[in-house]
């Protein structure tokens, strides 16, 4: 009996500790888009992690020779109005994107997962009334709102991820409270209340995973559109000061001012966010697809290939009870 008692145990955990092996070979089979995407953002933070070996120059070195250089071997990318590095600038400012995306989006999701799933758990008029507020934040023009905050807060790093972050987890916070409502009506999550299971083990196990998909979609969807509201209050001069080498300030300031001269100082910053934010979405969707209970193994918008599993894969990583 003990011995028929250790085998399914045995393989449960042989296949927990593979899960991430597992799950590569799925990425690279069902989501091809999703994986280059996923590569490309790698290379991406890997960049952003040694900009200072990958740099070929500092990336704040004036020049006053090598003003409004074209791309040529000594400065592939080209150089801006007082003869600084584009190419340099363009790597540090992936460290500054990033950091500023991550950060936010953190913040983000903490928000989202803290007014969205206690007012969806505990329902009632504290639901009733901070939805009310949601709904309030929501209708206010998002552009304009981080204009009004910036202004008062001022210009920084550090405030412009907190004022990202606070500002779009209050509006990704409905999403989680729609999704752990939609959960509370299942027969699963009765039976469990029914049965005396406490609040900390339902959430682990029948909450969590089946709000996954939400989860994901906020993180890697907002990231994006944080590095995008980065850049476009950096355009405006309301984001980071004109010291930090952020893409959206290479776009507002010299590629804006030396756009019909030397175009390169708008086309290159430019390409990199619409370059990264479409990665973003792509690996974004494909990890919603493979990850979300629901879906039965992942079939999802890039439409063609199945696998057959009994479990959503995150269900099953996340509780340590199933088989």
């Amino acid at each position: 009996m003990g011995e028929t008692m250790q085998a399914p145990s045995a393989a449960a955990e042989h296949a927990r500790r593979h899960w991430l092996v597992d799950f590569s070979v799925r990425m690279i089979r069902t989501k091809p888009l999703g994986t280059v995407c996923g590569i490309l953002l790698l290379l991406l933070m890997a960049v952003s992690i040694f900009a200072e070996v990958l740099a070929p120059y500092q990336y704040d070195l004036i020049r006053l020779q090598d003003i409004l250089q074209a791309p040529s071997a000594k400065h592939i990318l080209g150089t801006d109005h007082v003869g600084r590095d584009l190419l340099s600038r363009i790597i540090h400012g992936a460290r500054i994107s990033l950091l500023v995306g991550f950060s936010a989006t953190f913040i983000n999701l903490l928000v989202a997962l803290l007014v969205g799933g206690t007012t969806g758990f505990l329902g009632g008029k504290l639901d009733l009334a901070v939805q009310r507020f949601v709904d309030a934040w929501i209708a206010f023009p998002g552009l304009l709102l981080l204009l009004t905050i910036m202004s008062v807060v001022g210009q920084g790093l550090l405030q412009i991820i907190v004022v990202l972050g606070v500002t779009g987890g209050i509006a990704g916070s409905r999403v989680v409270r729609s999704a752990v409502v939609a959960i509370k009506e299942n027969d699963y999550f009765l039976a469990a209340r029914a049965v005396g299971t406490p609040t900390s083990q339902i959430l682990i196990r029948h909450v969590l995973p089946n709000i996954a998909a939400p989860l994901i979609i906020i993180f890697s969807i907002n990231i994006g559109g944080v590095i995008m509201a980065e850049a476009s209050l950096s355009f405006l001069g309301f984001g980071l000061p004109p010291s930090v080498p952020s893409w959206g300030g290479m776009l507002s300031r010299e590629g804006r001012k030396f756009m019909e001269g030397a175009p390169w100082l708008a086309l290159y910053p430019g390409l990199c966010l619409t370059i990264v934010v479409f990665s973003l979405n792509m690996f974004g969707d494909a990890m919603r697809d493979l990850l979300d209970p629901r879906l039965k193994g992942g079939q999802g918008s890039y439409g063609t290939a199945k696998v057959k599993h009994k479990r959503g894969f995150l269900a099953r990583l996340l509780n340590p009870f199933n088989g």
